[in-house]
């Protein structure tokens, strides 16, 4: 999954910090940032330093022509080091979740328990092409506002809320011109990578606590079997009324049910 082959030196990830106390990093998924998570983050706040951290190639953090699984980790260890972070708490949704999973595999003495968000260790097929299309769909040389790309895509894109998550990533840049933040011709390419499975006989020791929707089905019984194979130190709640984006959908629930693992 990486589309280069120069190597780099460590990116500097934007992100935003609040709160007082240990040290929790959360990661968005795909097409998403960190801004994704500053209403559910503030139920965190009066327990933990929340780090709302947007990865490579989302958000405002830089964008590169390399991208996997192994790049994102080092990228979070990097974020680590550069912020004195020996030992912390780490939450992460769909892609996020899965970086936070290969994360425990490479460094599992650095975090103290994770949490992660609608996504299982297993391989997804690749199923993001239609919101690839609805991000063609908008010509950001002739839009002249946010309704107009909106409008484009409501061709590929049927459901308002994913129309509104996408359009997150619309900005205009210094030139007063329209952008994307994602690296779009990056991920157009990533999307039938980020599916990808865990190492073979992967095993998990890390203390992790499962969130699924209940209206989503990214996490089936097969799943749950093998969540409890490859991580024995593991949990799984699920959240009523909640699709694949549990922590926007219900953010009270989730957010009692995380704090009531974490601090527990």
């Amino acid at each position: 999954m990486e589309f280069a082959s120069e190597k780099e030196g460590p990116l500097q990830l934007h992100y935003r910090k609040a709160g007082e106390g240990p040290a929790l990093l959360i990661l968005h998924g795909v097409f998403g940032s960190g801004d994704n998570w500053l209403t559910v983050s503030k139920y965190f706040m009066p327990h933990f330093e929340v780090f709302l951290i947007d990865q490579r190639n989302h958000g405002r953090s830089p964008h590169s022509d390399l991208f996997s699984y192994d790049l994102l980790v080092e990228d979070l260890h990097d974020f680590a080091i550069q912020h004195h972070l020996k030992e912390f708490y780490l939450i992460g949704h769909s892609m996020g979740g899965k970086v936070a999973m290969n994360f425990a595999l490479k460094y599992p003495s650095m975090l103290k328990k994770m949490v992660v968000v609608d996504i299982a260790p297993r391989y997804y097929t690749p199923h993001h092409q239609q919101i690839i299309s609805a991000f063609r769909s908008v010509h950001l040389d002739l839009i002249k506002s946010r309704n107009e790309a909106e409008e484009a895509m409501s061709a590929h894109i049927q459901e308002a809320d994913v129309r509104q998550f996408l359009l997150k990533n619309l900005y205009r840049n210094e030139e007063g011109s329209f952008a994307w933040r994602i690296h779009l011709p990056v991920m157009e390419k990533a999307v039938e990578n980020i599916g990808q499975s865990l190492p073979e006989n992967s095993k998990i020791s890390t203390p992790t606590l499962f969130v699924k929707g209940a209206d989503s089905r990214y996490i089936s019984d097969k799943d749950e079997a093998e969540i409890r194979e490859i991580f024995p130190n593991s949990a799984l709640v699920t959240i009523a009324g909640a699709g694949h984006w549990v922590q926007a959908e219900k953010p009270e629930e989730f957010a009692a049910a995380v704090l009531k693992f974490l601090l527990q």
